[in-house]
């Protein structure tokens, strides 16, 4: 297969914020999704997770509201995680969720709750599986990487395995109605051979087959396959500038982010961020052209705890008045230089240009190379106006205040409304 085709984009860079939800069987030991890994727990004490898998509290219409709330317009769900656990009734394995005592298939009932919000839908799926039989055990990840691999590894078939995945994804592509993402995580390849690539996973099959199954499908670029994926995925970070690709066009990408530090519910975990950490950190993703798909991990009880609600709201509440500063908004201009603290997003349709404040200066704020190109300026969180001022129309000639050349000066309030002190935003209409 030498040319791949691509995936709808439109709404995916309209859209820009997203729900990532990591959820399942490692929920219980409550220490994260790879506890498996740094605990190298072996197959029958893991198998105790799945004996006492019964969340009673489980109601995905909570989530998928939380998350319209918090103005996230897709989410992405684990229906398999590097455990192998599998969050619906496939017909390939027995170890699903409706083999445990809770018995319902809540991949279903998690996608059709988010679309009742109106969000759109993404589906990860493990390409590591660290339960099937027949996938390789390896050096570098998983429990048993420490162990005797040749003996471990007798009778195991990486051909099977990769059946096995083509035979699942074919089950998430034709029974769970339009997908509008499939999140593969993740390859490893090593230059010796030992790591995890294309091959292991036939990954141009699979591909062909996702393709001939839902063309639309974005794909992300974990298959090692570079030239097939539709979205760059960095990970637990903000890239300074926009990723580009190798002709310097700025790629379709996603960072995927945790309120915390861990992807799957950890009890004890303490270094959550701050609401203006969370706003901060959407800002830049739009800023730099991105996306942000934001993690949320549920207890072993099916709610989420009241530190990733804090979180949820913290977005609800910014994104109530400064929604417009996102959907629809990406990079601005090279020609608009952003001044220290800030960052600009800009919307192509509306010739609008937004300021994002994270630090509040006093009084005023220069805007370097926007003389004579700003009609108007307000606080977009109520829409009052914001005076602006230039070197042309200077009334105050204190050395301190005075706009420097080719420059406008926002006059701005001392005390800002009490609703958008968190990162406010200065909606700037062009001329």
């Amino acid at each position: 297969m030498d040319t791949f085709a691509h995936g709808d984009s439109a709404w995916f860079t309209h859209d820009r914020f997203g729900m990532f939800i990591h959820w399942g069987l490692y929920a219980l030991p409550a220490r994260g999704e790879w506890l498996r890994h740094f605990d190298e727990k072996p197959e029958d004490a893991y198998l105790t997770y799945f004996d006492h898998f019964n969340p009673d509290m489980f109601d995905p219409k909570e989530w998928a509201k939380s998350a319209r709330m918090a103005g996230m317009k897709y989410v992405v769900i684990t229906a398999k995680h590097h455990d192998g656990f599998c969050l619906w009734d496939s017909k390939h394995t027995d170890f699903k969720v409706t083999k445990t005592k809770f018995g319902r298939d809540v991949l279903r009932e998690i996608i059709d709750a988010f679309r009742s919000e109106g969000l759109r839908i993404g589906i990860y799926y493990s390409l590591i599986d660290w339960h099937h039989e027949d996938f390789i055990i390896d050096r570098h990840v998983g429990p048993y990487r420490n162990g005797d691999l040749d003996k471990l590894n007798q009778g195991r078939d990486m051909k099977r395995y990769a059946q096995y995945m083509r035979d699942q994804v074919i089950e998430l592509l034709t029974e769970f109605g339009k997908v509008d993402i499939l999140w593969f995580d993740f390859s490893y390849p090593k230059t010796d051979g030992s790591g995890k690539g294309k091959d292991d996973w036939e990954a141009e099959k699979l591909v062909e087959l996702i393709r001939s199954l839902q063309p639309g499908v974005l794909l992300d670029n974990r298959l090692d396959l570079p030239e097939a994926s539709d979205i760059k995925t960095p990970e637990q970070y903000t890239p300074d500038n926009p990723l580009v690709d190798e002709n310097g066009n700025v790629s379709l990408w996603e960072g995927c982010q945790t309120f915390s530090g861990s992807w799957g519910y950890n009890r004890d975990e303490g270094n959550w961020k701050t609401p203006q950490m969370c706003i901060e950190m959407l800002v830049n993703h739009v800023s730099r052209g991105g996306n942000l798909l934001m993690n949320v991990g549920p207890t072993a009880r099916g709610f989420l705890d009241d530190r990733t609600q804090a979180g949820l709201t913290a977005y609800a509440d910014w994104m109530k008045f400064n929604a417009r500063a996102v959907y629809g908004c990406g990079m601005a201009p090279k020609e608009f230089c952003e001044p220290k603290d800030c960052r600009y997003t800009w919307n192509p349709e509306t010739k609008c240009l937004y300021l994002h404040l994270f630090t509040y200066p006093f009084k005023h704020i220069h805007l370097p190379d926007l003389a004579g190109k700003i009609n108007y300026a307000q606080l977009l969180a109520d829409g009052s106006e914001i005076t602006i001022r230039s070197s042309e129309n200077e009334v105050h000639t204190n050395l301190n205040s005075g706009t420097p050349d080719n420059a406008i000066t926002l006059e701005l309030p001392v005390k800002l409304p009490s609703h958008c002190t968190v990162v406010p935003v200065i909606e700037l209409f062009l001329k």
